[in-house]
């Protein structure tokens, strides 16, 4: 691979991601005509504030077709909570007639203008990033620091970025991709001087990999990416980046440098599966395959996932310890965003049944008190064989409690394993479904497109 091949496939990319003149234009008439709307809003109100164009549209690392718009009011530091939020309210909805009230740190509205979606968020004003009272406070120091050293190049450079990391389904800070956010996105390319040398570096990456743009940091952390927000010398950017998403970049990197090709930009997704393809693939693999299938909590995605995450892996754990050895697992939920639709906990199973006994290893003869204990306990009764010898130590064969997987899953010893706290009660009140074997294949209508990813694999 040679630099000028790479800038080949890099300008390609760009005659397909980079908004045109018109477009840009488009978005700054609307962004001028909303600002305006913010400060007759704010001329009614008994204090004084501004206004605030901040994120990717403002700093011009925007991609073609994205119409987000986000303003942010900035009220004095020294307004109560109470009121930031009530006159905030009001000036998103004199802005934004028909839009709708959302909720981060704080509620905020969002609505359509002229085909843009707009987020208008009010904030404090305070001075410096370590003197936030709220968390969105940080944003205009960020779009400070970030348009005090974005030039067109590089600026150029960060949407390459984000397409690609796009491409590869590492974009995104929600709790449910744990990517890579915009603005970390951003400071990577500053911080590197460019897409390429991006690309170099995340290649030879050795995690823990540590950025400080302003050699300021304050405390350590265990993540395995770990950039200091310039801005607040105690926050890891990055914190939200997964392993995976970390070691994903680091595979493209090197795929890219070594073979430069527009496709790992825009990549299709895996093909959807029918019922039929999602039972072709366990035949082949010759798997068992069980699924928990139960009505989404009432939670946002940011809460859901995590929760979800959680009781896979108490399943998965659950399902070890008692032998049915989980070769893979994985979990979907068709939310809109507002956890609503059905959940899934999906699982792959080397082993689908257990004999009817168990092997339980006593300890050895010689540790006199847990031995004559462990021999005493079981010494009696006719449910199981010995205690005997083996070797040095004792040893019992005792009826298996679960023979199947099936058995496992729809006993109250579900709820022994760790599960999310809303997920636990969703199970417990609403009840769920277990599917075994070729009835996942019932899956397929809502969650084929999962399916299709699950059963074709890629970095």
């Amino acid at each position: 691979m040679t630099n000028s091949d790479l800038a080949a496939v890099v300008a390609a990319v760009r005659e397909r991601i980079d908004p045109d003149e018109a477009e840009r234009r488009a978005l700054a008439d609307a962004a001028a005509a909303l600002e305006s709307r913010v400060y007759d809003a704010l001329a009614d109100l008994p204090v004084d504030a501004d206004a605030l164009q901040v994120g990717s549209t403002a700093r011009g690392t925007w991609l073609s077709g994205d119409r987000d718009i986000d303003l942010f009011v900035r009220f004095p530091a020294d307004l109560d909570r109470e009121e930031l939020e009530a006159y905030g309210l009001e000036v998103g909805h004199a802005v934004l007639p028909d839009g709708h009230e959302e909720y981060a740190e704080h509620p905020y509205v969002k609505g359509d203008y002229d085909g843009f979606d707009v987020d208008l968020v009010p904030c404090y004003d305070v001075p410096s990033a370590s003197d936030i009272r709220s968390a969105v406070d940080r944003t205009p120091f960020h779009n400070a620091y970030l348009t005090e050293r974005l030039d067109d190049d590089l600026a150029a450079d960060v949407r390459v970025f984000k397409r690609f990391l796009k491409g590869i389904d590492a974009y995104g800070s929600d709790l449910r991709t744990e990517g890579f956010s915009g603005y970390l996105a951003e400071l990577l390319v500053v911080g590197h001087g460019g897409f390429e040398p991006l690309l170099r570096a995340a290649a030879d990456w050795s995690p823990q990999v540590e950025f400080d743009p302003e050699d300021h940091g304050t405390r350590s952390f265990s993540d395995p990416l770990v950039v200091i927000d310039p801005t607040d010398s105690e926050r890891n950017v990055a914190a939200v980046c997964s392993a995976e998403n970390v070691a994903r970049l680091q595979h493209y990197a090197r795929d890219l440098l070594s073979d430069p090709r527009e496709s790992l930009f825009f990549r299709p997704d895996p093909r959807a599966l029918d019922a039929d393809g999602v039972r072709d693939h366990l035949d082949r693999r010759g798997t068992t395959a069980v699924a928990v299938v139960f009505d989404c909590p009432d939670l946002v995605d940011d809460q859901l996932y995590p929760q979800l995450r959680k009781s896979l892996t108490g399943v998965a754990d659950g399902l070890d310890r008692r032998g049915f050895d989980v070769f893979r697992r994985a979990t979907f939920a068709d939310t809109d965003g507002e956890g609503q639709g059905e959940a899934v906990l999906f699982a792959e199973l080397s082993v689908a049944e257990r004999p009817t006994v168990e092997r339980h290893e006593g300890p050895p003869v010689h540790v006199r008190q847990h031995a004559e204990g462990f021999y005493g306990a079981y010494e009696d009764g006719d449910d199981h064989y010995g205690p005997f010898l083996d070797g040095d130590r004792y040893v019992v064969e005792r009826e298996r409690e679960f023979t199947t997987a099936t058995g496992f899953l729809e006993s109250d010893a579900l709820f022994d394993v760790a599960l999310g706290k809303h997920v636990e009660s969703t199970l417990r009140e609403d009840g769920y479904d277990v599917l075994v074997s070729g009835d996942v294949a019932a899956l397929a209508e809502s969650f084929g497109a999962e399916l299709g990813r699950y059963f074709a694999p890629r970095p």
